[in-house]
């Protein structure tokens, strides 16, 4: 699945530079995104097409990190934290940018996810007791990369970032070795509370829509 996430986003960038009209309609942007709300996710896949760096340095990243926590979560679960830090980024953009201009400034990168991605690895490693010093210089980097690279909003690494280390949370409150009962049950919690972490981050971002724009944010005047 990581090779597959770095496969999309090669082929979404290879369409920006030949389809100049691809970043617009994936990219995110708050003030659409009650009406286009496929951009909440999109933006996870589009990177500046004028900064390769942007792109390479988000995939080296997955590649690095990915299948280490796709081995630890399995296909599935990793796909689905994926989406959801991407969506952590994006109501992270809604939450702490103002409307006014950083609603209406379209925002690209997988950012987001990624910091998510990294973020996770960081919980897990630290219930280890170690970081890995590679993935702090990754971490001081990314903080970095806004200043450097534009059309790259850090309120997306926060969201993202905290989303993957909710995510990391629930991993080690639902974790529980052997057969048991009890221990089958708590490691069934997990996907409900995937679920409502999901719902949660909907609520902020659309609440937060709608206290800004009102019903025009959703298309209804």
């Amino acid at each position: 699945m990581s090779y597959t996430l770095i496969g999309l986003c090669g082929a979404v960038f290879v369409a920006q530079l030949l389809l100049p009209g691809v970043t617009g309609l994936l990219a995110f942007r708050g003030v659409l995104a009650g009406v286009e709300p496929w951009r909440l996710l999109t933006t996870a896949f589009v990177h500046s097409p004028t900064s390769p760096l942007h792109i390479l340095f988000n995939l080296y990243v997955l590649y690095v990190f990915g299948p280490v926590l796709e081995q630890l979560l399995g296909r599935v679960k990793f796909a689905l934290v994926y989406l959801l830090c991407a969506l952590g980024g994006s109501v992270g953009i809604l939450l702490l940018s103002a409307p006014n201009p950083g609603w209406l400034v379209p925002v690209v990168g997988a950012s987001g996810a990624i910091f998510g991605l990294v973020l996770l690895y960081v919980v897990l490693a630290l219930r280890q007791g170690q970081v890995p010093r590679q993935l702090l210089v990754i971490l001081a980097l990314n903080f970095a990369l806004p200043l450097v690279v534009p059309q790259i909003a850090w309120q997306a690494h926060v969201g993202g970032a905290l989303t993957g280390a909710a995510v990391g949370g629930l991993l080690m409150l639902t974790a529980a070795p052997g057969r048991t009962r009890e221990a089958v049950r708590r490691r069934r919690l997990f996907w409900p509370s995937l679920a409502v972490l999901a719902l949660l981050l909907l609520a902020l971002g659309l609440g937060r829509l709608w206290s800004v724009l009102g019903p025009a944010a959703f298309g209804l005047t």
